[in-house]
């Protein structure tokens, strides 16, 4: 199913044709030397070979990409809250991020939003997904945002609250993606339990006391509601008609499981063990760039770079960095000796994955979201990002 974003920029607000010339077109399988038609703000023709008609933009040898798409970045809540307890006024926080985004090459997101509060454990969470969404959606429908935005919830199965906040969406609210959270210690992410103390301990000044106490809470916590959330959760996302997604899968019985809802992308696997059975099931699985570009995971679990050396890596998201996502992407294509399948993990793949067929290849036909950039040694440097055809960036 195509998901369409706001119209095309109404006649005569772009010239009628616009042709890039001279540029490396990351096409779905090679990259080639041509030109890239748009008309309309859609890609009309990709036409291979040498030189630059009269009027078409020269790229000078630039690649022209298609616009990244990111599927869960953490992005936004950095802009909301710059510092501890600042709640920054969040029309301008989404504006900020939106421009970010923008100038990082990604034109199209889904915004991870927590879904699931706790009340009874210390430093609880309140609910805030539903009236920031509502912000969103309104700049989005003003014509305030450069960007295509979606909305991903993060359904924390383990929380008082979730079957009500989840009950206040629906069909109509772009909700693209939901994926299922568990961050109980001592399982998943949190397995190592002296990472989390350290993390916990550092973070909120716990005694070591209060911190045995917290895990206790927790644990009790999932044990009360946890496979109830997670089963409302599944069909809450079916009734969206959004992507279901996984979260730190950890062993092939997480994937099984995940498997069983229909979970049609794995955010994170922690282990080998858990990538190989994703590939197995048929579900695609989604790492970090940070993971990558750092060369390991900063809690332990298993490095990018190995899934990837192994075949077991399809997916890029910038996670909490949105620079990292074109230069994880053009490691990727360094490390497997292809580029375009690196551009891939950042384009093409996540589009599949959430059912955008309109956008994520240059191909006749789609959306004319794209990004333009050189290559100094393995870093890219983007020269233009452009959603329907026209710059942004």
């Amino acid at each position: 199913m195509t998901r369409l974003d706001r119209p095309a920029p109404a006649t005569g607000a772009l010239p009628a044709t616009i042709v890039f010339a001279n540029a490396r077109l990351v096409l779905p399988d090679r990259v080639a030397t041509g030109r890239l038609v748009i008309e309309g703000g859609q890609i009309a023709a990709v036409e291979e070979g040498e030189g630059v008609p009269d009027g078409a933009v020269d790229c000078h040898g630039d690649h022209l990409a298609p616009g990244l798409v990111e599927l869960h970045t953490d992005n936004l809540e950095r802009h909301i809250e710059p510092r501890p307890e600042v709640d920054w006024p969040h029309e301008a926080a989404i504006l900020a991020h939106d421009a970010e985004l923008a100038s990082c090459g990604i034109t199209t997101v889904f915004d991870a939003l927590r879904v699931g509060s706790t009340l009874t454990v210390r430093d609880g969470l309140k609910p805030y997904a539903r009236a920031l969404a509502d912000e969103i959606l309104a700049l989005r429908g003003e014509g305030a945002l450069r960007i295509s935005h979606f909305l991903h919830l993060r359904a924390e199965i383990c929380s008082e609250t979730l079957p009500d906040e989840m009950a206040g969406f629906g069909p109509s609210d772009r909700v693209g993606i939901v994926s299922l959270m568990d961050h109980t210690p001592g399982q998943r992410q949190f397995r190592d339990i002296t990472k989390l103390r350290a993390y916990v301990m550092g973070k909120s000044g716990r005694s070591e006391t209060e911190f045995i106490e917290h895990i206790a809470e927790l644990k009790e916590l999932q044990q009360r509601v946890g496979a109830a959330h997670e089963a409302r959760a599944v069909e809450e996302a079916r009734r969206y008609g959004a992507t279901l997604a996984s979260h730190d899968d950890t062993t092939a019985e997480h994937v099984a499981t995940s498997a069983g809802h229909g979970v049609r992308l794995a955010e994170f696997p922690t282990t080998d063990e858990a990538a190989r059975a994703c590939r197995d099931a048929g579900i695609p699985v989604m790492m970090g760039a940070p993971n990558l570009i750092r060369g390991g995971s900063h809690s332990g679990n298993v490095a990018a770079a190995d899934l990837a050396r192994d075949g077991l890596l399809d997916i890029l998201s910038s996670d909490y960095v949105p620079a990292g996502l074109l230069l994880g992407a053009v490691r990727l294509g360094a490390l497997w000796g292809d580029l375009a399948r690196g551009i891939a993990t950042v384009t093409r793949a996540p589009a599949a994955a959430t059912g955008l067929t309109d956008r994520g290849a240059l191909v006749a036909g789609r959306r004319a979201d794209l990004v333009r950039f050189g290559l100094r040694g393995d870093m890219p440097v983007i020269r233009g990002v452009f959603v329907r055809g026209e710059r942004l960036a």
